[in-house]
């Protein structure tokens, strides 16, 4: 998927298939709950190796069993793009059965 900017309304149509996920402070926004620390961590290890071969970079933040992310492309004005939306459809993937 080639990135770029989307606007208000396919980003709506986006969080409708983004359990969870909102626009906050102008980027996609997830806070995930897992069940122990290691289940966070572990996950983190995943989306982060699924994020660097995109070369897209989440803000994210741990504490405990709680993993904080928000998305944004940078290179784009810092708005949401399709990159942000494809990264959050992984780690929503990954999170299955985690979160």
């Amino acid at each position: 998927m080639s990135r770029r900017k989307l606007s208000s309304e396919e980003i709506q149509a986006e969080l409708a298939n983004l359990p969870g996920w909102s626009v906050k402070e102008g980027k996609l926004h997830k806070e995930y709950k897992f069940k122990t620390f290691a289940q966070a961590l572990g996950w983190m290890v995943s989306a982060g190796i699924h994020a660097d071969k995109m070369d897209h970079h989440p803000e994210w933040s741990n504490v405990y069993n709680r993993v904080t992310v928000s998305l944004v492309t940078h290179d784009l004005d810092n708005s949401i793009s399709s990159w942000d939306v494809e990264l959050a459809q992984q780690m929503e993937q990954l999170a299955k059965g985690d979160a």
